[in-house]
């Protein structure tokens, strides 16, 4: 799978999203440090790139919606969390991509839990 990371996760999370196969771009790597969130929704759209952020305005999927996306992953960290917190959110996100696909929902992931929000079907818009 295609992954965009935000310029709030660092080389760790990149590395164990590599190791597991996926191809993985950051946003520091593509100069886009300091772009808004609606050009870096519309980045990953036209590169069908999933978006991983710790950043909890892409929850909004009024702003941001998911079904028009290859899926978006926000980590929700409590405050003052580690980076061994961090590493365990990626993980159990890399682990449910192993049985579900992200393509077209957000999903937030949190310690113990995923919450998944459905794009709208056709017949709801």
């Amino acid at each position: 799978m295609k992954f965009k990371l935000d310029e709030n996760l660092g080389p760790r999370a990149a590395a164990l999203m590599a190791e597991s196969g996926h191809e993985v771009a950051t946003v520091p790597q593509e100069r886009l440090s300091g772009t808004s969130d609606t050009r870096l929704f519309e980045s990953c759209m036209a590169e069908r790139r999933c978006l991983v952020s710790l950043d909890l305005d892409f929850a909004d999927v009024i702003r941001f919606p998911p079904d028009k996306t290859a899926g978006m992953a926000v980590l929700r960290l409590p405050r003052g969390a580690s980076l061994k917190l961090l590493t365990a959110l990626v993980r159990n996100l890399l682990t449910a991509l192993e049985t579900a696909p992200i393509v077209g929902q957000l999903w937030v992931v949190e310690l113990g839990r995923i919450r998944v929000h459905q794009g709208e079907s056709p017949e709801q818009r």
